[in-house]
């Protein structure tokens, strides 16, 4: 038995010098880039994101969804498929991704700091490319507005003029859904007649607009563009043109596959989707806080209504992509399309963001590069022609150039970067709150001159999420800072997800790795969804024992990285056995 056990620690200190290589690895690649992909001509870029968009996506498997323009853009384009947010909540990962920087650098973990004054002076990617000679714009929501990027959108550092958004984005939070009374309501679901919307339109509708009005402007200008296009759906409140609904017959939807919560899920972990019980419609449910179920019925209609909301999205999607076309930029445009973070549609008896799981943490990740994902003198005159999701059939698109591995939304700011045309930062040192332009990312530029060969098992994704308490509160969804007592820490690789709930700090902002509240691993191979937690206290309790000795100074994602291997060690020697 003692020889086993120091078999594993050896076994253990081998992986672990072996992902320090791996680690030294993507810290060369940054400055050695060049000899990897060959230099080019400064590309514009136009930079998409969603909101609370989940990998439901044609492109991505998902059979049930209408997403022609976005599968039609990753037709030629390389697409991430296991792409993963630091954060599952606006603010903190819109933050995190624009300055690749981890929330634990940003230090931000609800809406309510900026972070150039309350963590660092780090520079965003858009603030990187107008410092290297590009024309900056936002349209729609890019950072998350208000407090989080001091009422700017953090102009003038990123952008090079004040950012837009839409003027009927106002009436989102107000009673804009008529109800079966003939009155207006705060509803959840809000499919609407545009026509009798205030300035009969949407803003997502008024967003596109007014970036194909700034690409018409910069379509014959020498000084190269980064423009970023936000768009606000599927976010709640469903508020989307009613014909959408059409796409998706209530008697053809499903309800999610696991439902129900999980019987070992701890309560810390459990996300009780507060903002979803606030809109009236579903506050007349009169469901039970916090576990009580959404009445089956009422869950088809918000599926339905989520997936409306995409193929709504697309076809603004698809609108932008034309226009590119129409000003003949797309030769010399970089598409990057991207989210914040995904969203529960009932998965674990959960609804919302707020959570560590795959349904809220995985996200799309497309990049199309001309002369890269797809050769120049072979793009067809019309690359991008508009599929309308309401009157043509989806045509069956070949997604060829697709990358497995897991990579992280930290990850964008130094690819886009580099695939410009720019250099791409410098990674971070272990502690970067004076580093005012470094990475937590990797420059992913290499994956696109070489064919993913096999799985990378030391590739990981780590995101985290901030509770109040050990079990449901009203503020579990989005505590204040000041609220913060148990940080969730979640890695993610091809063969587990692996979460630690630790006690925090926030006034510190300091961690306890040894104050364990509850764990969760899944083991995915058997368990996709994520449902069944085989993580044993008693088995952790022996691991941290043999593991006390590790240095203080070790980051917490190497130690829980080798705290895994300990653990997946145990379970295969054990399936070997049985």
């Amino acid at each position: 038995m003692k020889d086993s056990v120091v078999s594993l620690v050896f076994s253990i200190q081998s992986k672990m010098f072996k992902w320090v290589r791996i680690w030294l690895l993507l810290t060369v690649l940054h400055t050695l880039a060049p000899a990897v992909v060959p230099r080019i001509e400064r590309r514009n870029v136009l930079f998409i994101m969603a909101d609370d968009l989940r990998t439901s996506l044609g492109c991505y498997g998902d059979s049930v969804v209408k997403s022609p323009n976005i599968d039609q853009l990753a037709s030629k384009s390389q697409v991430f498929l296991n792409a993963y947010a630091q954060q599952a909540v606006c603010a903190p990962s819109r933050t995190s991704m624009l300055t690749s920087r981890r929330p634990d650098t940003t230090r931000l973990y609800d809406f309510n700091s900026y972070w150039r004054v309350h963590s660092g002076n780090y520079t965003t990617l858009p603030q990187y490319f107008k410092s290297q000679g590009y024309f900056t714009m936002s349209v729609g929501k890019v950072f998350h507005p208000g407090i989080a990027s001091n009422h700017t959108d953090d102009y003038p550092y990123s952008w090079s003029i004040p950012a837009y958004h839409p003027a009927s984005f106002r009436y989102e939070k107000e009673k804009m859904c008529k109800g079966e009374d003939g009155k207006l309501h705060a509803n959840l679901l809000c499919a609407v007649n545009v026509t009798e919307q205030p300035g009969g339109t949407l803003p997502d509708m008024e967003s596109t607009d007014e970036a194909v009005r700034l690409l018409k402007t910069r379509a014959n200008d020498d000084v190269p563009f980064f423009l970023a296009v936000g768009f606000h759906k599927p976010h709640i409140p469903f508020r989307i043109p009613q014909e959408y609904l059409g796409l998706y017959p209530i008697e053809q939807m499903t309800l999610a596959p696991d439902p129900n919560v999980p019987q070992l899920l701890p309560p810390v972990a459990y996300n009780p989707w507060t903002d979803v019980r606030k809109r009236d419609d579903v506050q007349k449910l009169n469901i039970s806080f916090p576990y009580g179920p959404i009445p089956k019925d009422f869950q088809l209609r918000i599926r339905q209504h989520y997936y409306a909301a995409v193929s709504y999205m697309d076809a603004q999607v698809g609108r932008l992509l034309r226009t590119l076309d129409a000003l003949g930029l797309t030769n010399s445009t970089m598409v990057v399309f991207t989210s914040d973070h995904g969203w529960s549609l009932g998965e674990h008896g959960e609804w919302a963001k707020y959570s560590n799981f795959d349904v809220t943490t995985r996200v799309p990740l497309i990049f199309f590069v001309p002369g890269v994902t797809t050769c120049q003198d072979q793009l067809p005159e019309s690359t991008f022609p508009f599929i309308d999701p309401l009157t043509q059939s989806e045509p069956i698109f070949k997604i060829d150039q697709v990358i497995r591995n897991m990579v992280n939304l930290l990850d964008v700011f130094p690819t886009v970067s580099y695939m410009a045309g720019l250099g791409a930062p410098q990674p971070c040192p272990e502690i970067s709150f004076q580093k005012e332009l470094c990475t937590e990312g990797n420059n992913m530029a290499y994956t696109f001159q070489h064919q993913e060969e096999r799985r990378d098992e030391e590739a990981i994704a780590l995101s985290q999420y901030p509770r109040p308490a050990d079990t449901p509160q009203v503020n579990s969804d989005l505590p204040d800072l000041k609220d913060i007592k148990i940080m969730g820490y979640s890695l993610r690789c091809w063969d587990y997800r692996y979460t630690l709930w630790l006690g925090f700090n926030p006034k510190t902002f300091k961690f306890n790795h040894s104050d364990i509240h509850a764990g969760e691993l899944y083991m995915l191979a058997d368990d996709p969804g994520e449902d069944n937690n085989i993580y044993n206290e008693a088995e952790a309790s022996v691991m941290l024992t043999k593991m006390a000795g590790l240095p203080h100074t070790m980051s917490l994602w190497r130690r829980m990285r080798l705290q895994l291997l300990y653990l997946s060690a145990g379970r295969k020697t054990g399936r070997r056995k049985a």
